[in-house]
């Protein structure tokens, strides 16, 4: 576990990037222990309070033992973008402690240090209209609405993604990848930080995906999703968290509990997929760190 580690400067900013159950949150806490620092999370589903147990959120005892920020801080029903996030975060960055960002929303990362477009703010009845026209028409028919080299870039399998670009368009008249064409600098170049990106394949991180689910399950993620189930909107940002979709219908009486499990781990496999396909893609020059060594 030090060995990452050991020769980082304590005023270094800290970068750390990986699939779901790959560790990561294990590896800024021991960060934070030996030289100091705020955790901070870099993930687009443990922002939302009302799933703490469903999106892995770290544990009180965590919570003690070093200071975090930007968990759990954004309503159910809220709206969360990426530029949302940078927002939040960019007082962090030269307030308090030094920053140990982790998580596994590889577009936070890439805004953090490459930059983000200053897209205007999205009015709330553009994102109502577009969360409605996504749960009237389907999420590819929505695909099917946006620019082409939007849809051709960007992950039209996730419907936050699809969301996001649909609504900029709506609101602004002009592509997301227009204005993303004028962007300015990043709040934190890469070359500032210690950067590390946790190498979990697949056949290592399947029986790790299947046990945290389990244990999910016990540490109350049914009960978790029993809260959101008398308003559920399956197009708001929070209903994206991986597993609640399928333990609500559980609760509909549409699937037994063994079958939302199954199709829950599933969901999760797929998603650790496309965020090593995301990583890999884009965090070419990061530090490997063996998952297995964590």
């Amino acid at each position: 576990m030090l060995e990452p580690i050991r020769n980082i400067p304590a005023d270094q900013p800290v970068l750390i990037a990986g699939p779901t159950a790959s560790g990561k949150s294990a590896l800024a806490l021991a960060i934070a222990e030996v030289g100091g620092g705020r955790i901070i999370n870099a993930d687009a589903l443990q922002v939302f309070a009302n799933w703490s147990v469903l999106t892995a959120r770290p544990p009180e005892d965590d919570l003690r033992r070093a200071p975090h920020s930007l968990y759990g801080h954004v309503a159910r029903t809220d709206s969360y973008s990426v530029g949302a996030w940078l927002r939040d975060v960019a007082p962090l960055l030269t307030e308090g402690p030094r920053p140990i960002i982790v998580g596994g929303t590889a577009l936070y990362f890439r805004a953090l240090t490459e930059g983000l477009a200053d897209i205007p703010p999205i009015p709330p009845a553009i994102r109502a209209e577009s969360v409605e026209r996504l749960e009237a028409i389907g999420l590819p028919a929505m695909v099917a609405e946006l620019e082409a080299e939007v849809a051709q870039t960007i992950d039209t399998a996730n419907p936050m993604r699809v969301l996001r670009a649909w609504e900029v368009s709506r609101a602004t008249g002009r592509s997301i990848r227009a204005w993303q064409a004028e962007t300015p600098p990043p709040l934190l170049p890469l070359s500032s930080c210690a950067h590390f990106l946790i190498d979990a394949p697949k056949d290592w991180l399947t029986p790790r995906i299947e046990r945290r689910f389990d244990m999910m399950l016990a540490a109350g993620a049914l009960e978790e999703a029993q809260a959101n189930l008398a308003d559920w909107q399956p197009g708001l940002n929070s209903s994206q968290a991986i597993g609640a979709p399928e333990l609500i219908a559980h609760l509909k009486g549409e699937l037994t509990l063994s079958a939302a499990r199954e199709r829950a781990i599933i969901a999760t496999r797929r998603y650790a997929k496309r965020q090593r396909t995301a990583f890999k893609a884009r965090m070419k020059t990061w530090r490997p760190v063996n998952a297995a060594d964590l």
